[in-house]
């Protein structure tokens, strides 16, 4: 009986994967632990870092080689966002909103002319963007965003506002470089155009700060107020918005649901002393069992997903229900362990508690979550059979 499997590691299945591990652990540890608290506190983007991450590769995992990336697949975007998110959650989803929710969405759904053009800029990190869908009225129900696109000659007239952009500003003044905006273009049809920084009409709306948590990356609303874009930049097929948030849902949700693992990951190291006490020894076992559950959930899902697809919802959505919540109770189990220190925000568990919430809002409420699998599986019962 072949027996070859069993040496199958499914968190770094291929010496590719085993580099990016490698490289990002050296990068967290040396470069983004020690910033992370400072960022916090100031609520100030790391745009240095930023482009150290594009330098070193980790920002264009997904991305074909022929613009600039590594041509890799889910797994590789799951050890970056995990690993990162051992360190700073909040440098994680800057990252991830620019990685995955922009450019791997483009690498997907653009034009070559497209892709050529922004692709490597993005990968490289010249260029930071980001992706516009939640507005002040419509969270959820995308279907009924209130942003417009009218067409007029060979451009469309943009108009509306969107709201909690990750990457929406580098910071208080400047706005993002790009981002795929959804807009309407007829009645319940969405489509996606690519909106540059210096477009007139377009900029920085509220500036959303004292945030409970992710305080190093910057959240912002974007106006755009007739904003004027060439048909060139118009992405896919006249309606085919919703379609391509489909077929980027999985590797975000994933993505995010390895940023829930990080946290737990990091909550788990504890010293030796405070494990010995027996009341502390329950926090510790179930959280290991929950994190390794997790885990294994996460990176079994990525192995299986088929980037630029759609239909793989069930699973992703299910990942990041599960491992966002366990992250919030692995950095709440964190803080208990520690007492009143675990309080404080010189200690790190208070700041990946703080982290940790958004993984249960963004990308996807819980109860979004909910809603979805519960009509898949009512719809394929199949689905929970072994």
């Amino acid at each position: 009986m072949d027996e070859s499997w069993r040496d199958l590691d499914i968190f770094a299945p291929t010496p590719e994967h085993a580099l990016v591990a490698q490289t990002v652990r050296e990068f967290a540890e040396g470069e983004v632990e020690p910033q992370a608290l400072e960022h916090d506190r100031d609520e100030r983007f790391n745009h240095a870092l930023f482009r150290k991450a594009g330098e070193l590769g980790l920002l264009g995992v997904t991305i074909p080689e022929a613009y600039g990336g590594a041509g890799l697949d889910a797994t590789a975007a799951v050890i970056v966002c995990e690993g990162l998110s051992r360190s700073d959650p909040g440098f994680t989803l800057s990252l991830m909103a620019h990685a995955i929710l922009f450019a791997h969405n483009l690498s997907v759904n653009g034009s070559e002319e497209q892709k050529q053009r922004i692709l490597p800029r993005a990968v490289s990190g010249e260029w930071i963007g980001g992706l516009c869908m939640t507005e002040p009225e419509v969270g959820t129900d995308v279907l009924s965003l209130r942003t417009t696109a009218k067409r007029d000659g060979d451009e469309w007239v943009l108009d509306g506002t969107k709201t909690f952009i990750t990457n929406g500003g580098i910071d208080q003044q400047t706005v993002g470089d790009v981002f795929l905006v959804y807009a309407a273009t007829g009645e319940r049809e969405i489509s996606t155009f690519l909106v540059e920084k210096g477009m007139a009409g377009f900029r920085l709306g509220q500036k959303w700060t004292d945030k409970l948590g992710m305080r190093a990356s910057f959240t912002a609303e974007l106006v755009f107020d007739g904003v004027r874009v060439p048909e060139a930049n118009r992405v896919g097929e006249l309606g085919d918005g919703t379609t391509q948030m489909m077929r980027n849902l999985e590797v975000e949700r994933l993505s995010i649901a390895a940023m829930g693992i990080g946290i737990a990951e990091r909550c788990l190291q504890v010293g030796r002393p405070i494990r010995d006490y027996g009341q502390i020894q329950r926090y510790i076992a179930e959280t290991f069992a929950e994190w390794k559950a997790a885990r294994s959930f996460v990176y079994d899902t990525a192995r299986r997903i088929r980037l630029g697809a759609v239909g793989q919802r069930v699973d992703a959505d299910a990942t990041k229900l599960f491992a966002a919540q366990m992250g919030k109770r692995a950095a709440d189990a964190a803080i208990q362990v520690l007492g009143g220190y675990g309080y404080m925000g010189e200690y790190v568990v208070e700041r990946l508690w703080r982290d940790a919430k958004l993984l249960e809002i963004g990308g996807g409420t819980l109860e979004a979550h909910h809603k979805n699998l519960s009509k898949d599986l009512c719809r394929d019962p199949g689905l929970v059979r072994s």
